[in-house]
């Protein structure tokens, strides 16, 4: 039976096309994040403080750039906002790196809000794509699940859990994430044989 679209809903014959017609490169994206999350999960408080730092980096490294664009457009309307959000990308990015471990305190908090939030998103698109999806949608539902999961461990473990939160629980959301990819891909790879 071909997906029905109703009106407002999404595109899913167009879903079910585009996993059709790149299966391989949602194999690749699954199998890199099956590897990281290994990765993470072996090696947690080094993957907690490793996190901390790149986006310490990326945080200062935009605010730069930003305040080097928002300066060479010091005419155009917004400046003090551009200006403002430049200089607050960069004092985060500075604070993340002056002192990894506070940030990795704070992005655990961070982290307990990403899984809550990612955990109802990922539940609802399983849901809502399960027609086109049909016998894989679950592993999208049971990853929204886990995240949910995977929120309240944190929750239930601090404070010692602000030491292997982040890397450990990355590490898994990566793991479930890959799989999912990867038996999407799969399945897509069957449908189109």
């Amino acid at each position: 039976m071909a997906p029905t679209n109703l009106p407002g809903s999404p595109d899913l014959t167009g879903l079910t096309k585009s996993l059709h017609d790149h299966w391989r490169m949602f194999l690749v994206e699954g199998v890199i994040l099956l590897v990281l999350g290994v990765a993470a999960v072996a090696l947690p408080p080094l993957a907690g403080i490793a996190t901390t730092i790149i986006l310490g980096w990326l945080f200062l490294i935009g605010g730069i750039v930003g305040l080097v664009s928002t300066f060479g457009a010091r005419h155009a309307p917004g400046f003090v906002w551009a200006l403002l959000s430049a200089l607050i990308a960069i004092i985060a990015g500075g604070v993340l790196l002056w002192n990894p471990l506070e940030g990795l305190i704070t992005l655990t908090y961070v982290l307990i809000a990403f899984f809550i939030a990612d955990g109802i998103l990922m539940i609802i698109l399983a849901l809502s794509h399960r027609s086109a999806l049909s016998g894989r949608w679950e592993w999208m539902l049971v990853n929204g699940i886990i995240d949910l999961v995977l929120a309240g461990v944190i929750i239930a473990g601090l404070p010692g859990a602000l030491a292997w939160a982040l890397g450990l629980l990355v590490g898994i959301d990566l793991v479930f994430g890959g799989f999912s990819m990867i038996t999407m891909a799969l399945a897509a790879r069957q449908a189109s044989e």
